[in-house]
């Protein structure tokens, strides 16, 4: 449904059973799943705020099937030619939050409200980003991973871990995991990866490439935590060793 007032650009492209509220615009870059629901004063697919944008630049954006948009929400489209800013399926996208250029979300991901991603942010699924939660360029976030409100992230954060304050990483996000159905032996081995990335002296990447092919974890999701710090550019966050308990894996 495409409610009274809403402005739908020519070259707009959207999946059947929209629900499209009033004082939304959607540019006509964007490109919409099915099934998307975007509340009033939002603005999906315009042009991204970088200074030596070229307006005529045929990018776009992408919103997967069952998406959830509310009020005031900014998604960016790509400053490249050919290229998306993207959002996956089934994403809860709460009120004020904006995506710039170039971020790709994956599915299941939560940006609560007022959260802030800048341009080329990555965000792995079931990832939980909460409110007025600013996330700096080229960050990449990890499955699972749960931001804190009001953080202020600067580092990449791993996979299913907790993360507040100024990129400090406080342990594994249990909860997620068990809300996920992951088994205990599952579990058992994040939590030994866990000590093993963040309590082993040396080099991140390193460490992480010399345990995975160690071949002493098996289940996707510890080879997958033990990948991601073998990839990227930045540093990572880490625990805060000097605060008391910081950085448990949790029991």
């Amino acid at each position: 449904m495409i409610h009274p007032t809403a402005i739908i650009e020519e070259g707009a492209q959207l999946g059947a059973d929209c629900d499209i509220h009033a004082h939304v615009v959607i540019g006509r870059h964007a490109v919409l799943g099915d099934r998307v629901c975007v509340h009033p004063f939002s603005v999906i697919g315009g042009d991204p705020q970088y200074l030596r944008f070229d307006a005529a630049t045929r990018s776009s954006v992408t919103v997967g099937a069952g998406t959830v948009i509310r009020e005031h929400v900014t998604i960016n489209r790509s400053i490249y030619e050919g290229r998306a800013t993207t959002v996956g399926n089934n994403c809860f996208m709460m009120a004020g939050c904006h995506l710039a250029h170039d971020c790709a979300v994956g599915s299941n991901v939560v940006v609560a409200n007022q959260a802030l991603l800048a341009g080329h942010v990555s965000v792995g699924d079931h990832a939980f980003i909460g409110g007025g939660a600013a996330l700096h360029q080229f960050v990449r976030v990890g499955e699972s991973a749960m931001i804190g409100g009001l953080a202020r992230i600067t580092r990449d954060i791993g996979p299913f871990i907790l993360v507040a304050e100024r990129d400090e990483v406080s342990g594994l996000n249990l909860v997620g995991l068990r809300r996920r159905g992951f088994p205990r032996e599952t579990i058992r081995e994040l939590k030994e990866v866990y000590r093993e990335i963040y309590y082993t002296p040396g080099n991140i990447r390193e460490t992480a490439r010399f345990a995975l092919e160690s071949g002493r974890f098996g289940s996707g999701e510890a080879r997958a935590f033990l990948a991601f710090f073998m990839e990227g550019k930045r540093s990572f966050a880490r625990p805060d060793r000097g605060a008391p308990g910081a950085g448990e894996a949790g029991a």
